[in-house]
């Protein structure tokens, strides 16, 4: 039998779902809810793609980009990445852009190893 430190724990995903993605230098992108994010946490952006039950997805451009973030709040972070150019960002109908962590610039691994849990 499998116990834990609290009872019944959930373990939120570290990817967040994107709501917005200025068109700027460096980008600022904003979640739907806190990302518990630190500064040097290396994030891909997923922008789905276009197509049937999806045509409402726009800054495609950001599609695959990653970099190191900086912590702006909560719900914000900004990326090294010029957007200036890139189309306007549009929430799509069926599929939702997410942040997904995939690195860390640092030594100690401060944001792998940081287990964020809800109780029920």
């Amino acid at each position: 039998m499998t116990t834990f430190p609290q009872a019944n724990p959930i373990y939120q995903p570290a990817m967040r779902i994107i709501s917005n993605i200025t068109q700027a230098n460096p980008a600022v992108v904003t979640t739907t809810q806190p990302h518990l994010y630190i500064t040097g946490t290396i994030v891909r952006i997923d922008i789905p793609p276009f197509g049937p039950g999806n045509t409402a997805t726009g800054m495609q451009q950001m599609n695959a980009q990653f970099g190191p973030i900086t912590v702006l709040s909560p719900t914000t972070f900004s990326l090294p990445i010029d957007s200036t150019e890139f189309d306007a960002f549009v929430v799509g109908a069926t599929q939702f852009p997410q942040a997904v962590p995939i690195g860390e610039v640092t030594d100690l691994l401060a944001a792998a190893v940081q287990n964020v849990t809800v109780l029920l």
